[in-house]
């Protein structure tokens, strides 16, 4: 690279929560740590300032409206930011934003390149047509190979352009050795969970897509009550899903070993509190964030055979795959995992954390993107980059 420094400008909805913003924050923070320039573009939130600690700007703008008004005025104000901080490349996120900040990064002539964080809804051709925009970069990042088959599929994007970049867990937080027990007996005792008895977990936001209802039904068909079913996540305001999934418990007579517990802070010692760590998404993950993090925390992990599950577990080594939305399935990949003798758990636990840190890390997915903003930069300019 040459003497100047780049300036790399991501453009998102907000930074409230989720693993967009997450990924745009754990970015940002790797810029300014190569001593590049990070400029983020956002209606701004409550990680603005966790975004701004690490060294990266902030600008507010109303990026995430959808509004054909706003989104056309914001072509002229992310053109006059561009220019004005001097950015090299523009990454965009999320559609809406894509839009302008395609626009305007034609209008300052600069390259524009996404993010792929997901399949998104396509159920007319106007939708599929205001997706399309995130293939449109001159490279899209997508992040599982589910995701750049999706991309080269369902939008022709040219494979030349597609660059795989797996999401990545923060190993320093994920780490089985720096969860205290006393931490673990907390929330043990926060959530009453009894001793001795195995624990199944399924962390995830009470959403109907997320499967707690299928997990509820595939423990009613193991048909054992010496476990505990933990379903760990807000219902974000879905009290009538809160309260179908609670029925169901009941209804299955599973009342007495069933915890539904809200928002957990301490998802670390969450993990080590599990015997097996459920994934039962019905529609497919693009990623799949608690397969990555459970196997992280080195504990056998059940996930859906279709989205990016297959890609993060070692079938049969770290965890099992079952065939999605299908109870029976599920159940019998949970009975294997329950199964698992001690020595067979530990060699599991250690394959899983070394597997997760060979390919899932923070730091490689933050490296990995770097390459591709230097691969965009020598490209676009030679002269300057090369």
């Amino acid at each position: 690279m040459a003497a100047r420094v780049p300036v790399i400008m991501q453009v998102l909805p907000s930074l409230v929560t989720g693993g967009v913003e997450r990924g745009a924050v754990d970015v940002a923070a790797a810029i300014a740590k190569a001593g590049w320039r990070a400029v983020v573009v956002s209606e701004g939130g409550p990680m603005v300032r966790e975004l701004e600690r690490a060294g990266a700007t902030h600008v507010t703008l109303p990026v995430a409206s959808k509004n054909p008004v706003t989104m056309y005025r914001n072509v002229r104000r992310l053109a006059e930011l561009i220019r004005a901080t001097g950015a090299d490349i523009v990454h965009a996120r999320s559609r809406a934003p894509a839009w302008s900040a395609r626009a305007a990064a034609r209008r300052a002539r600069v390259p524009f390149m996404t993010t792929f964080h997901g399949t998104y809804n396509a159920g007319n051709p106007f939708k599929r047509y205001y997706n399309s925009i995130m293939a449109k970069g001159a490279r899209v990042i997508a992040i599982s190979e589910f995701i750049a088959d999706h991309v080269q599929s369902a939008y022709h994007a040219p494979p030349s352009i597609v660059r795989i970049i797996h999401r990545g867990i923060d190993i320093a937080k994920f780490d089985p050795a720096r969860v205290s027990v006393e931490r673990q007996v907390k929330l043990s005792g926060d959530w009453r969970l009894p001793d001795g008895l195995p624990v199944v977990m399924l962390p995830g936001r009470l959403t109907r897509w997320k499967g707690q209802g299928l997990l509820v039904d595939a423990m009613a068909q193991l048909g054992r009550k010496d476990v505990v079913l933990v379903l760990v996540g807000s219902d974000q305001g879905r009290s009538g899903y809160r309260a179908e999934i609670e029925r169901k418990v009941r209804a299955r007579g599973l009342e007495g070993i069933t915890r539904i517990v809200d928002h957990c802070q301490d998802m670390p010692a969450a993990y080590m509190l599990a015997d097996v760590v459920v994934s039962a998404s019905t529609d497919p993950e693009a990623f799949g964030r608690v397969v990555a993090e459970a196997q992280a925390m080195g504990r056998p992990t059940v996930a859906p055979s279709h989205g990016a599950a297959p890609e993060i577990l070692i079938e049969g080594e770290t965890g099992w795959t079952f065939e999605a939305a299908n109870v029976a399935s599920l159940a019998a990949a949970i009975e294997k995992a329950l199964a698992l003798k001690a020595d067979a758990r530990q060699a599991l636990a250690q394959l899983a954390i070394d597997h997760v840190r060979a390919n899932f890390t923070k730091d490689g997915m933050c490296q990995a993107t770097l390459d591709v903003y230097e691969e965009l930069l020598r490209e676009s300019n030679p002269g300057v980059w090369g």
